[in-house]
């Protein structure tokens, strides 16, 4: 048995990103960036209006000509003289010998001719040439998260494909004699099998949608089978459930047969203590604890931070904040303690129902405090360690 720092480390150093693809650029939301993004162009290319206005050469000069007009697409290089302006539109190319727009707004306008009531100020309103970015500058980092505002602002700049690392296929594997899919009439000694769908859910919010599930008898030749299968055809396996010691928990023994390599066995910890984490080649497994409130928490403290690796992110850990705990606490188990709790800006509260087999109160939780194994005594007001989830 282990603690939850060595568990930590060996997970991250055991996991790998995934291969690098190229991606267009309107498919490529969620992904991370593999490589770093330099401009092909000056953005704007050219001196751009940022109102519709009048374009003039600065001077004293109040009233002034109109000798055209330069509207947004249009690349009219009007040759502006002293006392001359061109109606312009936001977007629209500025010409050469302008150098300040005035807002329409701030002018009076009579046949052929504008008197400007309030001056801007000189290079007002006028956008220059490479001012949001120059050719050839670093636009986005290779490990950047790719947003809505990540792919506008790529294909402003004409960029259609991208590099990024592709997401891992997943395998949840489900054991357990006694579970019954929702939905179904609920035998006597059954009870509803829900992992499967909170797993597969968790993992959707990390931008992982390639997800399938298989379950299986608490029979060992039938789990053997299927981790095979699954062991060939996916990057990541999940089990939930079958891994601690009865007489009907097949997982580790399956998984060892199938040529597991067994990384860690068992942390020091409540709830999640049968924690298993192995790899085979480039397949890395978790076989959780079937408590449901145990296997969400080994989710978020373990397994996320792996898929995050996986996905190239730079920060893949769950943020640590400090908040103040609005009761006693004692933790007299030996263990590291993932409590579910709540948080606000200040204080951070433990919830009721902490068993490993209950979620009533993590569905509302927002986060976990973290006790180490060695904190015992906690007093109200104590700064503890926060996990938010949320």
């Amino acid at each position: 048995m282990i603690q939850v720092n060595d568990a930590i480390s060996i997970i991250k150093d055991n996991c790998f990103k995934m291969a690098a693809k190229k991606i267009r650029v309107s498919k490529s939301l969620g992904y991370i960036l593999a490589e770093s993004i330099f401009s092909p162009i000056n953005m704007p290319p050219f001196r751009q209006s940022s109102m519709d206005g009048y374009a003039f050469s600065y001077g004293e000069s109040r009233r002034f000509d109109i000798i055209g007009t330069s509207q947004a697409g249009d690349f009219l290089n009007f040759e502006i003289k002293k006392n001359q302006a061109v109606r312009i539109f936001t977007g629209a190319f500025v010409p050469d010998n302008a150098d300040t727009v005035v807002m329409q707004e701030n002018i009076t306008a009579t046949e052929g001719v504008i008197e400007i009531n309030k001056m801007p100020l000189r290079f007002d309103n006028v956008r220059k040439k490479g001012e949001q970015v120059k050719k050839g500058e670093l636009v986005l980092k290779e490990n950047t998260l790719i947003t809505p505002a990540a792919i506008g602002f790529l294909v402003s700049l004409g960029i259609k494909e991208i590099m990024i690392h592709d997401k891992p296929k997943v395998a949840i594997v489900v054991t357990g004699n006694e579970l019954v899919k929702a939905g179904k009439k609920l035998p006597k000694g059954k009870i509803y099998e829900s992992n499967s769908i909170m797993l597969k859910v968790a993992l959707q919010q990390t931008g992982v949608k390639k997800v399938k599930t298989f379950r299986v008898k608490d029979n060992f030749e039938a789990t053997k089978t299927v981790l095979k299968d699954c062991l060939s055809d996916f990057d990541i396996v999940l089990v939930s459930g079958g891994i601690s010691v009865g007489d009907f928990d097949f997982v580790k023994e399956s998984l060892l047969s199938n040529n597991v390599e067994e990384l860690f066995y068992k942390i020091n910890q409540k709830p999640g203590k049968p924690l298993f984490f192995g790899k085979k080649e480039n397949t890395i497994v978790f076989a959780l604890p079937g408590n449901p409130a145990s296997a969400l928490t080994c989710f978020y403290v373990y397994v996320l931070p792996a898929i995050k690796k996986m996905l190239g992110y730079e920060a893949i850990h769950l943020p640590k904040i400090n908040r103040k705990i609005s009761t006693d606490f004692t933790n007299s188990t030996g263990k590291a303690l993932f409590l579910k709790a709540f948080y606000d800006d200040e204080k951070v509260t433990v919830l009721d129902s902490q068993s490993s087999a209950m979620l009533n109160t993590f569905a509302v939780a927002n986060g976990l405090i973290y006790l180490p194994y060695d904190l015992v005594n906690i007093k109200q007001e104590m700064e503890v360690t926060v996990l938010p989830f949320n």
